[in-house]
Protein backbone atom coordinates (compact mmCIF):
# COMPACT_ATOMS: atom_id res chain seq x y z
CA UNK A 1 0.00 0.00 0.00
CA UNK A 2 3.16 2.20 0.84
CA UNK A 3 4.31 1.84 -2.64
CA UNK A 4 1.21 2.48 -4.49
CA UNK A 5 0.92 5.89 -2.22
CA UNK A 6 4.11 6.77 -3.18
CA UNK A 7 3.18 5.91 -7.05
CA UNK A 8 0.02 7.83 -7.03
CA UNK A 9 1.82 10.84 -5.13
CA UNK A 10 4.52 11.15 -7.71
CA UNK A 11 2.08 10.62 -10.90
CA UNK A 12 -0.28 13.30 -9.03
CA UNK A 13 3.32 16.16 -8.76
CA UNK A 14 3.55 14.73 -12.63
CA UNK A 15 0.17 15.80 -12.89
CA UNK A 16 -0.54 19.43 -11.48
CA UNK A 17 2.98 20.45 -13.20
CA UNK A 18 1.99 19.89 -16.19
CA UNK A 19 -1.43 21.39 -15.65
CA UNK A 20 -0.06 24.14 -14.43
CA UNK A 21 2.56 24.45 -16.83
CA UNK A 22 -0.27 24.06 -19.31
CA UNK A 23 -2.72 26.68 -17.78
CA UNK A 24 -0.17 29.57 -17.29
CA UNK A 25 1.32 29.28 -21.07
CA UNK A 26 -2.50 29.52 -22.11
CA UNK A 27 -3.17 32.58 -19.93
CA UNK A 28 0.07 34.44 -21.30
CA UNK A 29 -1.28 33.48 -24.55
CA UNK A 30 -4.64 35.66 -24.30
CA UNK A 31 -4.97 38.80 -25.93
CA UNK A 32 -4.67 41.47 -23.69
CA UNK A 33 -1.92 42.89 -22.44
CA UNK A 34 -1.96 42.79 -18.45
CA UNK A 35 0.62 45.87 -17.92
CA UNK A 36 -1.70 47.89 -20.15
CA UNK A 37 -4.99 46.86 -17.75
CA UNK A 38 -3.46 47.80 -14.68
CA UNK A 39 -1.91 51.14 -16.13
CA UNK A 40 -5.35 52.19 -17.71
CA UNK A 41 -5.90 52.59 -20.97
CA UNK A 42 -4.75 56.26 -21.85
CA UNK A 43 -1.26 55.53 -19.84
CA UNK A 44 2.13 56.30 -21.45
CA UNK A 45 4.50 53.54 -23.30
CA UNK A 46 6.60 54.17 -20.08
CA UNK A 47 3.57 54.08 -17.79
CA UNK A 48 3.03 50.52 -19.42
CA UNK A 49 6.73 49.28 -19.67
CA UNK A 50 7.52 50.09 -15.81
CA UNK A 51 3.85 47.81 -14.91
CA UNK A 52 5.66 45.13 -17.41
CA UNK A 53 8.83 45.47 -15.27
CA UNK A 54 6.59 45.43 -11.95
CA UNK A 55 4.72 42.46 -12.59
CA UNK A 56 7.46 40.42 -13.97
CA UNK A 57 6.54 40.31 -17.50
CA UNK A 58 10.00 41.30 -19.05
CA UNK A 59 11.48 38.33 -17.77
CA UNK A 60 11.50 35.05 -19.82
CA UNK A 61 8.60 32.77 -19.80
CA UNK A 62 10.25 29.92 -17.80
CA UNK A 63 11.51 32.50 -15.62
CA UNK A 64 7.76 34.14 -14.59
CA UNK A 65 6.30 30.51 -14.39
CA UNK A 66 8.89 29.79 -11.47
CA UNK A 67 8.56 33.15 -10.01
CA UNK A 68 4.76 32.50 -10.13
CA UNK A 69 4.71 29.05 -8.53
CA UNK A 70 7.41 30.01 -5.72
CA UNK A 71 5.06 32.47 -4.46
CA UNK A 72 1.83 30.58 -5.42
CA UNK A 73 3.01 27.86 -2.70
CA UNK A 74 3.52 30.70 -0.24
CA UNK A 75 0.59 32.14 -0.41
CA UNK A 76 1.14 35.25 -2.70
CA UNK A 77 -1.37 34.75 -5.49
CA UNK A 78 -1.01 37.76 -7.60
CA UNK A 79 -3.12 41.37 -7.02
CA UNK A 80 -6.28 41.70 -8.64
CA UNK A 81 -6.25 44.80 -10.30
CA UNK A 82 -10.23 44.92 -10.83
CA UNK A 83 -10.86 45.00 -7.13
CA UNK A 84 -7.41 46.27 -5.84
CA UNK A 85 -6.51 43.56 -3.34
CA UNK A 86 -4.63 40.84 -3.22
CA UNK A 87 -6.04 37.64 -4.98
CA UNK A 88 -5.85 35.28 -1.88
CA UNK A 89 -7.74 37.50 0.28
CA UNK A 90 -10.69 37.49 -2.40
CA UNK A 91 -10.61 33.73 -2.55
CA UNK A 92 -10.42 33.50 1.59
CA UNK A 93 -13.57 35.66 1.69
CA UNK A 94 -15.41 34.06 -1.32
CA UNK A 95 -14.76 30.02 0.10
CA UNK A 96 -17.42 29.70 2.64
CA UNK A 97 -20.36 30.99 0.40
CA UNK A 98 -19.24 27.98 -2.49
CA UNK A 99 -18.22 25.24 0.49
CA UNK A 100 -21.86 25.90 1.81
CA UNK A 101 -23.65 25.82 -1.72
CA UNK A 102 -21.62 22.97 -3.05
CA UNK A 103 -22.24 20.95 0.47
CA UNK A 104 -25.83 21.34 0.40
CA UNK A 105 -26.08 20.41 -3.53
CA UNK A 106 -24.06 17.18 -2.70
CA UNK A 107 -25.98 15.98 0.12
CA UNK A 108 -29.37 16.83 -2.35
CA UNK A 109 -27.72 14.42 -4.76
CA UNK A 110 -26.66 11.62 -2.54
CA UNK A 111 -29.63 11.91 -1.12
CA UNK A 112 -31.31 11.60 -3.99
CA UNK A 113 -29.23 8.95 -5.77
CA UNK A 114 -29.87 6.74 -3.00
CA UNK A 115 -33.39 7.09 -2.89
CA UNK A 116 -34.10 6.91 -6.37
CA UNK A 117 -31.74 4.07 -6.92
CA UNK A 118 -33.64 1.83 -4.10
CA UNK A 119 -36.72 2.87 -5.93
CA UNK A 120 -35.27 1.94 -9.14
CA UNK A 121 -33.95 -1.28 -8.45
CA UNK A 122 -37.25 -2.55 -6.39
CA UNK A 123 -39.24 -1.48 -9.29
CA UNK A 124 -37.50 -2.49 -11.93
CA UNK A 125 -39.37 -2.09 -15.30
CA UNK A 126 -42.32 -0.95 -13.89
CA UNK A 127 -43.44 3.26 -14.03
CA UNK A 128 -41.47 4.40 -11.11
CA UNK A 129 -37.99 2.63 -12.55
CA UNK A 130 -39.17 4.87 -15.50
CA UNK A 131 -39.58 7.95 -14.10
CA UNK A 132 -35.85 7.18 -12.31
CA UNK A 133 -34.00 6.62 -15.40
CA UNK A 134 -35.90 9.69 -17.15
CA UNK A 135 -35.06 11.72 -14.83
CA UNK A 136 -31.06 10.68 -14.72
CA UNK A 137 -31.21 11.48 -18.33
CA UNK A 138 -32.67 14.73 -17.67
CA UNK A 139 -29.66 15.49 -15.40
CA UNK A 140 -26.79 14.40 -17.65
CA UNK A 141 -28.42 16.22 -20.91
CA UNK A 142 -29.36 19.50 -19.05
CA UNK A 143 -26.98 22.23 -18.93
CA UNK A 144 -26.63 23.86 -15.53
CA UNK A 145 -27.00 27.12 -16.53
CA UNK A 146 -30.09 26.77 -18.18
CA UNK A 147 -31.13 24.54 -15.73
CA UNK A 148 -30.97 27.55 -13.28
CA UNK A 149 -32.77 29.97 -15.41
CA UNK A 150 -35.36 27.20 -16.12
CA UNK A 151 -36.13 27.43 -12.74
CA UNK A 152 -35.90 30.66 -11.52
CA UNK A 153 -38.44 31.58 -14.12
CA UNK A 154 -40.60 29.23 -12.79
CA UNK A 155 -40.39 29.37 -8.79
CA UNK A 156 -39.31 32.77 -8.96
CA UNK A 157 -40.36 34.68 -11.70
CA UNK A 158 -44.12 32.72 -12.34
CA UNK A 159 -44.67 31.38 -8.72
CA UNK A 160 -43.15 33.49 -6.45
CA UNK A 161 -42.52 30.39 -3.72
CA UNK A 162 -38.80 30.81 -3.61
CA UNK A 163 -36.34 33.54 -3.34
CA UNK A 164 -34.64 35.39 -7.00
CA UNK A 165 -30.69 36.17 -8.03
CA UNK A 166 -30.42 37.70 -4.52
CA UNK A 167 -27.76 35.79 -3.23
CA UNK A 168 -27.21 34.03 0.42
CA UNK A 169 -29.54 36.42 2.14
CA UNK A 170 -32.46 38.64 1.82
CA UNK A 171 -31.64 42.42 1.60
CA UNK A 172 -33.37 43.14 5.02
CA UNK A 173 -31.51 40.19 6.50
CA UNK A 174 -28.54 40.54 8.31
CA UNK A 175 -25.95 38.14 8.22
CA UNK A 176 -25.20 35.80 11.46
CA UNK A 177 -21.99 36.53 13.45
CA UNK A 178 -19.18 34.88 11.37
CA UNK A 179 -18.08 31.72 13.03
CA UNK A 180 -17.51 29.43 10.61
CA UNK A 181 -18.57 31.48 7.14
CA UNK A 182 -21.61 29.67 6.74
CA UNK A 183 -24.72 31.39 7.33
CA UNK A 184 -26.60 28.12 7.51
CA UNK A 185 -24.27 26.94 10.76
CA UNK A 186 -23.61 30.57 11.78
CA UNK A 187 -27.45 31.16 12.01
CA UNK A 188 -27.95 27.61 13.94
CA UNK A 189 -24.68 28.29 16.33
CA UNK A 190 -25.85 31.90 17.31
CA UNK A 191 -29.66 30.95 17.26
CA UNK A 192 -30.86 33.12 14.90
CA UNK A 193 -33.79 30.97 13.68
CA UNK A 194 -35.16 33.44 11.44
CA UNK A 195 -31.55 33.93 9.63
CA UNK A 196 -31.10 30.30 9.63
CA UNK A 197 -34.77 29.76 7.70
CA UNK A 198 -33.76 32.67 5.33
CA UNK A 199 -30.19 31.70 4.08
CA UNK A 200 -31.69 28.03 3.62
CA UNK A 201 -34.37 28.71 1.57
CA UNK A 202 -31.78 31.09 -1.01
CA UNK A 203 -29.68 27.89 -0.51
CA UNK A 204 -32.57 25.72 -2.39
CA UNK A 205 -32.34 26.99 -6.08
CA UNK A 206 -28.85 26.83 -6.71
CA UNK A 207 -27.87 23.63 -4.60
CA UNK A 208 -30.73 21.96 -6.77
CA UNK A 209 -29.35 23.16 -9.98
CA UNK A 210 -25.52 22.41 -8.64
CA UNK A 211 -26.77 18.96 -7.30
CA UNK A 212 -28.88 17.60 -10.08
CA UNK A 213 -26.37 16.12 -12.60
CA UNK A 214 -24.08 14.54 -9.69
CA UNK A 215 -27.62 13.12 -8.75
CA UNK A 216 -28.20 12.23 -12.33
CA UNK A 217 -24.31 10.28 -12.00
CA UNK A 218 -24.99 8.44 -8.76
CA UNK A 219 -28.51 6.93 -9.76
CA UNK A 220 -27.06 5.32 -12.85
CA UNK A 221 -24.32 3.79 -11.20
CA UNK A 222 -26.28 2.72 -8.17
CA UNK A 223 -28.80 1.38 -9.94
CA UNK A 224 -26.38 -0.55 -12.59
CA UNK A 225 -24.63 -1.97 -9.42
CA UNK A 226 -27.51 -2.77 -7.70
CA UNK A 227 -29.49 -4.81 -10.22
CA UNK A 228 -25.98 -6.67 -10.84
CA UNK A 229 -25.59 -7.52 -7.17
CA UNK A 230 -29.29 -8.69 -6.67
CA UNK A 231 -28.14 -11.77 -9.11
CA UNK A 232 -25.54 -12.56 -6.65
CA UNK A 233 -25.08 -15.96 -5.21
CA UNK A 234 -25.49 -14.49 -1.46
CA UNK A 235 -28.76 -12.54 -2.45
CA UNK A 236 -30.61 -15.55 -4.15
CA UNK A 237 -29.44 -17.62 -0.45
CA UNK A 238 -30.77 -14.14 1.57
CA UNK A 239 -33.91 -14.33 -0.62
CA UNK A 240 -34.27 -18.18 -0.44
CA UNK A 241 -34.07 -17.86 3.33
CA UNK A 242 -37.52 -15.96 3.23
CA UNK A 243 -36.06 -12.29 4.08
CA UNK A 244 -38.32 -9.72 1.93
CA UNK A 245 -37.23 -8.09 -1.04
CA UNK A 246 -36.88 -4.51 0.31
CA UNK A 247 -34.90 -6.06 3.42
CA UNK A 248 -32.58 -7.49 1.38
CA UNK A 249 -32.34 -4.42 -0.68
CA UNK A 250 -31.89 -1.79 1.58
CA UNK A 251 -29.30 -4.00 4.24
CA UNK A 252 -27.35 -6.06 1.74
CA UNK A 253 -27.53 -5.10 -1.67
CA UNK A 254 -27.02 -1.22 -0.77
CA UNK A 255 -24.23 -1.30 1.37
CA UNK A 256 -22.30 -3.16 -1.73
CA UNK A 257 -23.74 -0.80 -3.83
CA UNK A 258 -22.40 2.38 -2.21
CA UNK A 259 -18.64 0.83 -2.69
CA UNK A 260 -18.24 2.06 -6.56
CA UNK A 261 -19.25 5.25 -5.62
CA UNK A 262 -16.20 6.29 -4.26
CA UNK A 263 -14.63 6.32 -7.36
CA UNK A 264 -17.14 9.08 -8.92
CA UNK A 265 -15.47 11.23 -6.23
CA UNK A 266 -13.16 12.64 -8.59
CA UNK A 267 -16.18 12.93 -11.14
CA UNK A 268 -18.47 15.00 -8.63
CA UNK A 269 -15.21 17.53 -7.73
CA UNK A 270 -15.09 18.37 -11.55
CA UNK A 271 -18.55 18.85 -12.15
CA UNK A 272 -18.56 20.84 -9.10
CA UNK A 273 -15.82 23.04 -9.99
CA UNK A 274 -16.64 23.82 -13.55
CA UNK A 275 -20.79 24.02 -12.81
CA UNK A 276 -20.02 26.01 -9.73
CA UNK A 277 -19.15 28.79 -11.99
CA UNK A 278 -22.34 28.75 -13.62
CA UNK A 279 -24.90 28.16 -10.71
CA UNK A 280 -23.19 31.14 -8.97
CA UNK A 281 -23.29 33.28 -12.10
CA UNK A 282 -27.00 32.49 -12.22
CA UNK A 283 -27.97 33.11 -8.67
CA UNK A 284 -25.88 35.99 -8.06
CA UNK A 285 -24.04 33.96 -5.55
CA UNK A 286 -20.77 35.95 -3.95
CA UNK A 287 -18.76 32.61 -3.99
CA UNK A 288 -15.53 31.33 -5.77
CA UNK A 289 -17.78 30.92 -8.94
CA UNK A 290 -19.42 34.68 -9.05
CA UNK A 291 -15.68 35.96 -8.53
CA UNK A 292 -13.71 33.96 -11.49
CA UNK A 293 -16.88 34.79 -13.92
CA UNK A 294 -16.62 38.78 -13.04
CA UNK A 295 -12.43 38.53 -12.96
CA UNK A 296 -12.84 36.85 -16.61
CA UNK A 297 -15.23 39.63 -17.57
CA UNK A 298 -12.64 42.15 -16.59
CA UNK A 299 -9.74 40.47 -17.59
CA UNK A 300 -7.99 40.19 -14.27
CA UNK A 301 -5.67 37.18 -14.58
CA UNK A 302 -4.41 37.12 -11.58
CA UNK A 303 -8.23 35.37 -10.34
CA UNK A 304 -8.60 33.17 -13.16
CA UNK A 305 -5.27 31.54 -13.54
CA UNK A 306 -4.85 31.42 -9.43
CA UNK A 307 -8.60 29.47 -10.25
CA UNK A 308 -7.16 27.22 -12.39
CA UNK A 309 -4.22 26.09 -10.15
CA UNK A 310 -6.20 25.11 -7.17
CA UNK A 311 -8.59 23.41 -9.34
CA UNK A 312 -5.90 21.39 -10.58
CA UNK A 313 -4.63 20.66 -7.25
CA UNK A 314 -7.89 19.94 -5.52
CA UNK A 315 -8.73 17.70 -8.85
CA UNK A 316 -5.71 15.67 -8.14
CA UNK A 317 -5.84 15.82 -4.37
CA UNK A 318 -9.04 13.93 -4.70
CA UNK A 319 -8.14 11.37 -6.73
CA UNK A 320 -5.97 10.50 -4.87
CA UNK A 321 -8.05 10.36 -1.71
CA UNK A 322 -10.35 8.56 -3.90
CA UNK A 323 -7.54 5.82 -4.70
CA UNK A 324 -6.62 5.26 -1.01
CA UNK A 325 -10.52 5.22 0.30
CA UNK A 326 -11.06 2.10 -2.51
CA UNK A 327 -8.04 0.76 -1.55
CA UNK A 328 -9.02 0.80 2.77
CA UNK A 329 -12.66 -0.04 1.55
CA UNK A 330 -11.55 -3.53 -1.06
CA UNK A 331 -9.18 -5.36 -0.01
CA UNK A 332 -8.76 -6.60 -3.48
CA UNK A 333 -7.74 -3.68 -4.41
CA UNK A 334 -4.76 -3.25 -1.76
CA UNK A 335 -3.57 -7.28 -2.90
CA UNK A 336 -3.24 -6.02 -6.56
CA UNK A 337 -1.41 -3.10 -5.95
CA UNK A 338 1.05 -4.91 -3.59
Amino acid sequence: MSRFLLRRTFSAVLTVLGGTVVAFVVMRLLPGDPARLVAGEFASAEAVAEQHRALGLDEPLWSQYLIYMADFFRGDWGFSYSLGEPVFEQFVRSVPATVELAAAAVTLAFAGGVIGALISSYSRGGPLDAAVRASSYIGLGTAPFWLGLLLLIVFFERLQWLPGPEGRLSSSTAAPPPVTGLHTVDALLAGEWATLGDAAVHLILPAVTLGFVIYAFLVRMLRASMLELVREPYILVARSKGRGRWGVIVRDVLPNALLPAITVGGLVLAELLTSTVLAETVFGWPGVGKLVTDAILQQDFAVVQAFIMISACLTVACNIVVDLLYGIADPRVRVRSS
